[in-house]
């Protein structure tokens, strides 16, 4: 009976207590929430960094950013090889899903690898420095062409073309094509230079590219090794940037491939001048989204015009080129790279001014695939942090026990 009066009288001081508790904890909860109103910025940098996750995610990426900045030119073979050996993975990969098995698919990917680069150094090197030469040789009669054309639009439409526009249009074209045979020359002395840069980028790359390649796992593996066990953000990082930059980096190469042997075949057929030069140049211009395809219509256009002047010929070589790109634009396009780039077409454009600002034509290469690595890594940033809101808000409005 005794013990039955005194659960009565404790219940509901027990009661009272748990909820002067609850009273404590929402007072608490208040206070904190109000201090991140009052403070937003110091509340998120404390929510995020106090995730030992996202700090990884933060210093991998700085990391690999700085050394990339400072060792670029001195690993650009490291550097080249890893490249090469990430594109032809995905042929090893379709190889080994089709039954081949990997003691033989990487073999032959890389003997292909070196027939392939072998063709085109044979090829298309030589005809390409010949035709880039008479191109150089031949520009000053170009210009004196194009100075006849302008100087007639001028007396034939003077309320739309001025004298004053005629001139500083010949000035602009008369300063880009006399600057670029110095340019070309300045390239392709610094690009391979001397006898050992030669042997570098000839013998060592080809080795490594087929060690990276056969020795992926356990190269991966060692990386791996110097981060925590558990990564889950960084592991969805790579996962993406894996699956989409590799897709479209291959798919580009293809395209480039595609659009350079195609162009090359419609110019011969035509008789275009400079077939080669200027299908190479057609294949490089789907490397940057927008800009590239409206670049390469002038000297389309150029070299059309000085040779057969204002004619059905050369219409037949602008709508030849333009008939490429549209394809390239509906067809190629589409599906190469379907459901690989979710990027808005600014975005594109932003990354390659920026990228290409960095590292020059590399930069402008692989703009898309680095700008899907940024986007990869926004996207598992917010992920994480939204988590964590969501984690924090849960024990909020957790009851205590």
């Amino acid at each position: 009976m005794t013990d039955l009066q005194s659960d009565s009288e404790t219940g509901p001081e027990n009661q009272a207590k748990a909820q002067a508790e609850i009273q404590t904890e929402i007072q608490a909860e208040t206070q904190v929430e109000t201090q991140a109103q009052a403070h937003p910025v110091s509340a998120w940098f404390r929510r995020t960094f106090a995730d030992p996750q996202m700090v990884l995610l933060v210093v991998v990426v700085a990391l690999a950013f700085l050394g990339i900045m400072l060792f670029a030119q001195m690993l650009a073979p490291a550097i080249a090889a890893v490249v090469i050996a990430f594109l032809l993975d995905g042929p090893v990969k379709w190889l080994e899903r089709r039954g081949v098995p990997q003691l033989l698919a990487i073999p032959g990917v890389f003997i292909g690898f070196l027939a392939l680069s072998t063709v085109i150094l044979l090829s298309v090197v030589p005809p390409l420095v010949t035709q880039i030469a008479g191109f150089i040789n031949e520009s000053p009669a170009m210009v004196e062409s194009l100075t006849d054309l302008l100087l007639e639009l001028q007396q034939r439409f003077p309320a739309i073309v001025t004298e004053a526009q005629v001139e500083s249009w010949l000035a602009q074209i008369g300063a880009e094509i006399g600057a670029l045979g110095p340019r070309i020359l300045q390239y392709s002395l610094s690009g391979l230079t001397g006898t050992v840069t030669m042997i570098v980028y000839l013998v060592l790359v080809p080795l490594m590219v087929f060690f990276f390649l056969k020795d992926k796992r356990e190269i991966l593996a060692w990386a791996a090794s110097f981060l925590p066990a558990e990564k889950p953000i960084i592991e969805q990082v790579w996962g993406e940037v894996v699956g989409r930059a590799g897709d479209y980096a291959r798919g580009k190469i293809y395209e480039i491939l595609i659009m350079a042997v195609s162009a090359f075949v419609i110019y011969q057929l035509i008789g275009l001048r400079y077939a080669t030069l200027l299908a190479v140049a057609t294949g490089l211009s789907v490397i940057i989204p927008y800009i590239g395809a409206a670049a390469v219509t002038l000297p389309i256009a150029l070299v059309g015009y000085f040779q057969w002047g204002f004619s059905s010929e050369m219409a037949v070589a602008v709508a030849a080129y333009l008939g490429l790109q549209a394809v390239d634009g509906n067809i190629l396009s589409p599906l190469l790279f379907s459901e690989v780039v979710q990027l808005h077409p600014n975005a594109i454009i932003v990354a390659v001014l920026v990228f290409g600002g960095i590292w020059g034509f590399w930069g402008v290469f692989f703009a898309i695939p680095l700008a899907t690595v940024a986007n990869a890594v926004v996207r598992a940033w917010r992920d994480r942090t939204q988590d964590l809101v969501a984690s924090a808000v849960g024990e909020a409005n957790t009851p205590p026990l």
